[in-house]
């Protein structure tokens, strides 16, 4: 598959593990972002020629959940595919578990003092969409989807490209997973009733500008990681031969 320099698995990687971790808190914190507030920038895109405008708003975890397609570059660039598709299903497990906790909280009854100030309508308001699935649901489609997309098309464009043209593989897979990530994300919230149907267009328009924009502003900091990963690690992964079944885990 690559270089020497470990084991598929990570258990001589020195980095893999820390990798990981940042890639998982950011998922975390996206899906609780995301339920928490929508953001409008106070204008729009459009408005001109008949068009009708389109506002700039945009759910909080569009500002933190693209670096999960920075860390998804990195891995698949470093360590292949199969290292980065253990990665992508510990995240889809910590998220799942995220929204499972939410839920159980939902359901536990709530203090009295806890009730007067705050209170279970504050809670569904904003944590409703992680507990009762709306949110949940769309986070885990939208992830699975995209991330799974992001990390084969940039595997299939290294071996193409001989590992030339960092810069292109990363801002071409985004442009795919952030697309189909956006678009699986908005629908799932907006048919369970989190988001209202009148912000479809707009928040997946704004989530994946947002998105693509934050890869390509971070493809510099994706260049000095990879290279010293590579160098750290002493592998550079290959994906010839492999087969890109998100189901296969440890399978050629």
């Amino acid at each position: 598959m690559g270089l020497a320099g470990g084991t598929e698995e990570g258990g001589s990687f020195r980095y893999l593990d820390l990798v990981m971790a940042a890639f998982v808190a950011v998922l975390i914190i996206s899906i609780v972002a995301s339920s928490a507030k929508i953001v409008d920038l106070g204008f729009s895109l459009f408005g001109v020629l008949g068009i009708p405008p389109l506002p700039l708003a945009f759910d909080g975890g569009t500002l933190l959940f693209p670096l999960s397609y920075v860390f998804a570059d990195i891995l698949t660039e470093v360590y292949g595919f199969r290292a980065g598709r253990r990665v992508i299903w510990t995240g889809f497990a910590a998220l799942a578990l995220t929204s499972a906790v939410f839920f159980a909280l939902r359901a536990l009854p709530g203090n009295a003092e806890w009730e007067g100030y705050a209170g279970s309508g504050a809670y569904d308001a904003i944590l409703g969409g992680i507990s009762t699935g709306g949110i949940a649901l769309a986070s885990l489609l939208g992830y699975w989807v995209g991330e799974f997309s992001n990390s084969v098309v940039l595997s299939r464009m290294k071996v193409l490209m001989e590992g030339r043209r960092l810069w292109m593989r990363t801002i071409g897979s985004t442009l795919v997973g952030e697309f189909l990530d956006s678009l699986a994300f908005v629908f799932i919230a907006s048919l369970t009733g989190v988001f209202g149907w009148e912000l479809f267009f707009s928040l997946v328009l704004t989530n994946y500008l947002l998105k693509c924009l934050i890869e390509v502003i971070m493809t510099p900091v994706t260049y000095l990681a990879v290279r010293a990963l590579k160098r750290g690690e002493g592998i550079d992964a290959y994906d010839r031969g492999v087969r890109y079944n998100p189901f296969r885990f440890n399978a050629v």
